[in-house]
């Protein structure tokens, strides 16, 4: 569930928590939501493929492996990625600070 190299990791982990951190900024400073957005997922995606590197040379190899060079730009190179998608959902209107989001949903529920 928490590996970084599945898509449910991002989906299910990732997304939700920079989600989360997201709004809790916006409900303080709501023109701080896509950065902080952004900012928390890279922190959340970034750290998940250092731990995974780190718990996976520890059960591989006696020795500690260091987290090469190549490593974090690959692992750097896929966090841009999902931050183009993220970017690209915020300026559709997708995702959003929680008082459009709950707005949205007040909106939809009084049309039902």
């Amino acid at each position: 569930m928490l590996s970084p190299l599945s898509w449910w990791n991002d989906l299910f982990v990732n997304w939700p928590l920079a989600l989360a951190c997201a709004w809790v900024i916006s409900w303080f400073y709501k023109p701080a939501f896509a950065a902080s957005l952004i900012l928390a997922y890279w922190l959340t995606n970034v750290l998940g493929f250092v731990l995974m590197q780190k718990g996976g040379a520890k059960i591989i190899s006696e020795e500690n492996q260091p987290y090469t060079r190549k490593c974090l730009c690959r692992d750097l190179a896929i966090s841009l990625l999902y931050t183009l998608l993220i970017v690209a959902l915020v300026k559709m209107g997708v995702i959003g600070p929680i008082q459009d989001t709950v707005q949205k949903i007040q909106n939809y529920v009084h049309k039902s």
